[in-house]
């Protein structure tokens, strides 16, 4: 990465270790946008679209200690469109732009920002969009800030060398020391709109060796937790949700899962009625009694404006979730809980991640528990998933949506040298098959001791050669 390649300003970061105390100071040196193109194996229907490709942004940026020591730093996040906007008149390319103008804006915001914390230098905005540059940029500032102190994503958060200090009367370094990251996290498995449920679903086979139906995921991978997607059709979603759950109820072991509404129902009226008929349809029963939690059936328009009833599950946000105080007027609401994504920010998590645990604490005999649940973005191996993991590992979260590995053929598209990279640094959570490294599912778990290392949570880089700059 050369100054020619990525416009480069003197910009100085202050790292605190927790106190002004030994600030390590150092400059950003180039800040590079790239991307490539993610082809899905199989299509993944969510809310308002079906995802056959999509773009993956890459920020790689490189920073210079005051005593002269050079670090590089990088994150990755899907360009994916129809979630952060879902204004129906944007087409894909439309949604792919807003998030590549996010990022240049942060960008230059970022060049352009004097002597900081790693956390003051974060930016968090009003808008699902406007954070998914800074977010990004977040991730590869911590991850080359870590890099060149030597220390892991972990260390850097409990020891606060990211410089927080008390928020909203959160002692946020108190609550950082208190975290222990986990060795293996639950993959919480997602069923999408037009995932074909049995073999006598299946319309045209994709062939390529892999678990293309549910039956075939369960058999596979063994896994115990599930996210289901429902479209806003009460008749539709009854019936959908009674095909998968013929299929789970097979399992002798408890399951467990998640509703995803992903705003498809207009008000929360049409949710209580959705979980009426759940309740009511005796071929639901197990399923119905399984469900952990509700995210965001109802769109991000309507979602805050009236307190939650007729529902008798925890109930979440995550569209909603688009900015730093909204978890708190969600709260107020009725609502219990909050996803923590990387494209929504690793700040915006640690800080919801206190909250939970400071109203936990606060709460009168009467008060539900308030939690947070690890959802996915189509995240793929590499950079973007062991970050992700790395942040839920830290939070203490024993499960996470991952669907990425499924809907796309793990790294099949990546140049050899890179996939060998990535799997020779992290043989506990990839593996070698069907011609291609890939997430390594082990009864439904994933392993993800290897994450604590230097930098945030990788050993390994991506091949910058087979990328293209992002314009």
């Amino acid at each position: 990465m050369t100054r020619d390649a990525c416009r480069a300003d003197n910009v100085t970061i202050r790292l605190h270790h927790g106190t002004p105390l030994d600030a390590v100071r150092f400059e950003i040196d180039a800040i590079a946008l790239l991307e490539r193109e993610v082809q899905l194996r199989m299509p993944f229907r969510f809310g308002v679209v079906t995802l056959t490709e999509s773009p993956q942004a890459f920020v790689r940026l490189r920073i210079r200690t005051e005593d002269g020591r050079e670090a590089e730093g990088a994150a990755a996040e899907l360009l994916a469109p129809k979630w952060f906007d879902k204004n129906p008149a944007l087409t894909n390319e439309d949604n792919y732009e807003q998030l590549r103008a996010s990022l240049r804006a942060a960008r230059e915001r970022y060049l352009a920002n004097g002597a900081r914390t790693a956390w003051a230098h974060a930016s968090p905005g009003k808008g699902l969009v406007e954070n998914y540059g800074p977010a990004l940029l977040d991730r590869a500032v911590l991850d080359a800030l870590t890099r060149g102190l030597g220390v892991s994503f972990y260390a850097a958060v409990k020891r606060n060398l990211i410089g927080a200090e008390k928020f909203e009367g959160l002692d946020l370094p108190d609550f950082f020391s208190s975290l222990t990251p986990r060795q293996s996290v639950a993959a919480r498995h997602t069923v999408g709109l037009v995932d074909p449920i049995t073999a006598a679903d299946v319309k045209q086979r994709v062939d390529d060796g892999l678990p293309e139906t549910l039956e075939e995921v369960v058999a596979r991978y063994r896994q115990r937790y599930f996210k289901l997607k429902v479209g806003g059709d009460l008749a539709a979603d009854v019936e959908r949700l009674a095909a998968i759950a013929a299929v789970l109820d097979r399992m002798r072991e408890p399951y467990h899962v998640s509703l995803d509404g992903n705003e498809q129902y207009d008000d929360m009226a049409g949710v209580a009625e959705l979980w009426s008929r759940m309740k009511a349809d005796a071929r639901l029963k197990r399923l119905v009694q399984s469900i952990l939690f509700i995210e965001q059936p109802v769109k991000r328009q309507r979602a805050l404006e009236r307190r939650i009833s007729g529902i008798d599950k925890p109930v979440i946000i995550d569209e909603s979730d688009d900015s730093l105080d909204a978890f708190a007027r969600a709260r107020a609401l009725g609502y219990r809980g909050v996803s923590s994504k990387t494209c929504k920010g690793l700040y915006k998590s640690l800080v919801n991640g206190a909250r939970c645990a400071a109203w936990n604490r606060e709460k009168s005999g009467s008060e539900p528990d308030f939690f947070m649940s690890g959802e996915d973005l189509t995240i793929q191996p590499g950079l973007a998933l062991q970050q992700d993991l790395a942040l839920v590992s830290l939070l203490g979260l024993t499960h996470v949506e991952r669907n990425g590995h499924h809907y796309v053929n793990g790294m099949a598209g990546l140049p050899q040298r890179e996939q060998a990279a990535f799997l020779a640094a992290h043989p506990d959570l990839y593996e070698r098959s069907h011609g291609a490294v890939r997430v390594r599912i082990l009864d439904g778990n994933l392993s993800i001791g290897s994450l604590d290392c230097p930098g945030f949570a990788s050993r390994a880089m991506p091949d910058w050669h087979a990328m293209r700059r992002m314009q």
